[in-house]
């Protein structure tokens, strides 16, 4: 059964969807060069590329307390962390 989770970024709370295990993540992680590691932004993206995780570009975000901003508030549902 594949792995899917909902999650938010810690730093930066982007949304995306984990695709694959946390170890195949953390390994290839650790494959990347320290100037890709060096940045979330850029691990993300490469995460994404590679298709161990998915960013849903929903413009829902989460702040450094937990708290889900939904780009469109009306639509909130039951979203993020609790």
């Amino acid at each position: 059964m594949p792995i899917e989770r909902s999650l938010f970024a810690k730093y930066g709370g982007v949304h995306f969807t984990q695709q694959a295990s946390s170890r195949d993540i953390n390994e290839f992680v650790k494959t990347l060069g320290a100037d890709k590691r060096d940045s979330l932004f850029e691990v993300l993206g490469e995460l994404d590329k590679a298709g161990l995780i998915h960013i849903e570009n929903d413009h829902d975000w989460v702040d450094p307390y937990g708290d889900v901003h939904p780009a469109h508030p009306h639509e909130q549902g039951d979203k993020g962390p609790k």
